[in-house]
């Protein structure tokens, strides 16, 4: 058996390393729905539940547990996270974009 295998260190968001022209969204998503998750463990309230308390649909809590969060846009999670409770705060900063792999002397 070869053991020889080249080791690609990843960007920190896989949309970005599985080549999707909107990773940087879809991985904002991603975090938004994973702290909505987390709110509702942390209660440890269902999914009717937290629309009970929220006025928030149950279908869209249960989308979101099972990560199914494609018709969510960044606004409909965050106004979701101030329901329960949570402020969102972005922030923004703008660089070069480097491709995975790109040779040294491309990664300022």
């Amino acid at each position: 058996m070869n053991d020889d295998f080249e080791l690609i260190r990843g960007s920190g968001n896989v949309f970005r390393d599985l080549g999707y022209h909107d990773a940087d969204l879809r991985h904002a998503r991603a975090v938004l729905a994973a702290e909505i998750i987390k709110a509702l463990d942390e209660r440890q309230w269902s999914t009717r539940k937290a629309e009970q308390e929220t006025g928030i649909s149950h279908a869209d809590f249960s989308r979101i547990r099972r990560a199914n969060i494609e018709r969510f846009s960044f606004e409909r999670l965050a106004s979701i996270l101030g329901a329960l409770g949570r402020e969102v705060e972005v922030s923004v900063e703008v660089r070069p974009r480097v491709q995975p792999g790109a040779p040294a002397e491309m990664r300022l």
